[in-house]
């Protein structure tokens, strides 16, 4: 039987992980006007150069808005959302990052950026978490202006925040965490050096080890996406290249912020599965629809259910990273 004409994997193989989130790897922030258009429009192109959106949009008012032009700002973010092209064949992927619960512009960026393009927005990042009850003001503000079933992300920046980040994980409104090192490091005081903030420091200092582990581990124990900090190295593709795989193979983050378009495809890069392990799962995978999903032996080694929700996983990785698939599999992602 050929691969794509069986049930497809995902009806047979993620029973357990229905509720798991699945994202681009990359999460690009600008917040410049300049850069927000030429981000959306490197989006575009490589979407269609792809077929698939290799990284989400994030139009930043916390860091993009001046101070006292907050208002003008927003109004910009809804301009550049509605002027996109949302009959593409692969439609944008943008959110917002609005600035925290306790700022006096939350309240206005919300009514204003979600009440007008709301629905066309896939996700709204809330900086500064520290519990749950941030969480729910957040998430009470996105029903006030009409979008009830809009994505939250939110930005763990403090040690407090950290070891809430299990209970912030949990609520159903949360679809990402993400860990923001910079005020992670300036928390404590001067406690932890300024060289931890660099992207050789912030993987070798305990406490901001330690916090990434915890914040990766609250998101998958709930099915949830780890989102891995900035490098601020921006014009050192290869520092940047070396984080993103540090982060993903050690540290278990399934996507890594961009602050600048020249991180982007380094990025994506460093979470593309190998082509010897996109081989190796369309394989596994191809003979295990062969076998209606029953045990099969591969190269001397027995595989169930349970290793081929891994490979499977791995094809949706490849296929999300612009990776070319196998003609076995290739048709389960028409």
């Amino acid at each position: 039987m050929a691969a794509a004409a069986s049930p497809h994997p995902r009806a047979v193989l993620l029973g357990a992980q229905a509720g798991r989130v699945g994202l681009p790897v990359c999460d690009h922030y600008a917040g410049v006007e300049a850069r927000m258009r030429k981000s959306l429009a490197l989006q575009a192109e490589m979407a269609a150069r792809h077929g698939a959106c290799l990284f989400d949009v994030t139009l930043d008012c916390e860091d993009g808005a001046p101070v006292g032009g907050e208002a003008e700002h927003a109004a910009l973010v809804v301009e550049l959302v509605r002027s996109l092209d949302w009959a593409a064949p692969v439609p944008p992927r943008v959110g917002v990052r609005v600035h925290p619960v306790d700022h006096p512009a939350f309240a206005a960026d919300v009514a204003t950026i979600v009440g007008s393009v709301g629905t066309r927005l896939t996700h709204v990042m809330v900086p500064k978490v520290e519990s749950i009850a941030d969480v729910e003001r957040a998430a009470a503000a996105l029903d006030a202006a009409g979008a009830p079933s809009l994505p939250l992300h939110v930005l763990i920046e403090s040690p407090a925040a950290v070891h809430r980040a299990f209970d912030i994980a949990a609520h159903p409104r949360v679809v990402s965490l993400s860990f923001g090192l910079m005020d992670f490091v300036s928390a404590h005081g001067g406690a932890i050096p300024a060289d931890a903030m660099t992207v050789q420091g912030q993987f070798a200092h305990p406490l901001v080890r330690r916090a990434k582990l915890a914040i990766a581990s609250a998101a998958h124990a709930h099915g949830k996406v780890p989102s891995h900090c900035v490098v601020t190295e921006f014009r050192d593709r290869e520092a940047v290249a070396d984080a993103a795989r540090r982060a993903a193979r050690e540290f278990g983050y399934t996507r890594m912020w961009s602050i600048h378009p020249d991180q982007i495809e380094p990025i994506v890069r460093a979470f593309q599965p190998d082509a010897e392990a996109v081989q190796t799962a369309a394989d596994i995978i191809a003979a295990a629809a062969a076998a209606d999903w029953a045990p099969i032996s591969h190269q001397g080694h027995l595989h169930d259910r349970a290793s081929f929700r891994y490979f499977w996983q791995v094809l949706e990785r490849a296929h999300a990273t612009g990776v070319p698939l196998p003609e076995p599999v290739r048709g389960y992602f028409s």
